[in-house]
């Protein structure tokens, strides 16, 4: 499974050909022990959970890196390698 980005602690993954459970693009984000599915599209959790700091950092990451996140979601689907995604900064998380 894929490491896209890893940010104060959060580690962002996508798994190839992962359209089995959620058909919406989405990434799997670990953090503390928590596990969750989060839509690109919107940012909303599709499954597992997250604290919501963490949860608002991801989304802001998202609406960020958006366009980079669809342009690897295809590339997933279609089990060719994926591109990294540069971390949230401290200056873009403020």
């Amino acid at each position: 499974m894929p490491q896209l980005s890893v940010f104060f602690g959060i580690v962002i993954q996508m798994f190839f050909n992962d359209t089995k459970h959620h058909n919406l693009p989405h990434i799997h984000v670990f953090y503390s022990g928590h596990l969750s599915s989060i839509a690109i599209e919107d940012g909303q959790v599709l499954a597992g959970s997250i604290p919501s700091k963490q949860l608002s950092l991801v989304q802001k990451w998202i609406t960020i890196h958006k366009e980079e996140l669809m342009k690897d979601w295809e590339l997933a689907i279609s089990c060719q390698p994926l591109f990294k995604i540069p971390p949230l900064t401290r200056k873009d998380s403020q």
